[in-house]
């Protein structure tokens, strides 16, 4: 049995339509919106009562989603928003752009922040900015260099 494909990143947030707005923005789009519960998502997921507004946010190509979610109960017990780059675990979800100055004043408007320099590397702008509630967002905009090979 071989792995098919990935479906979705999952990102847990306080304020989902801000969530919502800021990958809207940037330009993916709505699938759709629901409340999950009950005792098959309490088994799910390992926590009692369960109450979470989900949405799913697509890249226009069809091939990447992100599942946002925002849980009504039980609270959340820890939290790391703003964690540095090099912090262990999943830290940033990267997105291909056509303009990256272009990108960065609209999501601005979404209380986005830069972290660093825009940086010419390999090929590429790149970027990385905190969008709604410290997710890192990496973006890419393809410069037209020459890639340059890096020896290991």
């Amino acid at each position: 049995m071989a792995l098919k494909r990935m479906d979705n990143v999952g990102i847990v947030v306080d304020d989902l339509g801000s969530a919502i707005a800021f990958f809207v923005e940037l330009g993916m789009e709505l699938e759709g919106e629901a409340l999950v519960e009950g005792p098959d998502v309490d088994r799910l997921v390992a926590l009692d009562g369960v109450r979470c507004d989900i949405a799913m946010v697509r890249t226009p190509d069809g091939h990447s989603r992100l599942e946002l979610m925002s849980f009504r109960s039980p609270t959340a017990t820890t939290t790391e928003p703003g964690a540095p780059t090099n912090t262990p675990g999943i830290r940033r979800v990267m997105f291909a752009v056509d303009d990256i100055q272009d990108t960065l004043a609209r999501l601005r408007a979404y209380g986005a922040e830069p972290v660093g320099d825009v940086v010419r590397f390999g090929g590429h702008l790149l970027c990385n900015v905190r969008g709604p509630e410290g997710i890192l967002v990496a973006l890419a905009e393809d410069d037209g260099a020459e890639m340059v090979a890096v020896a290991t």
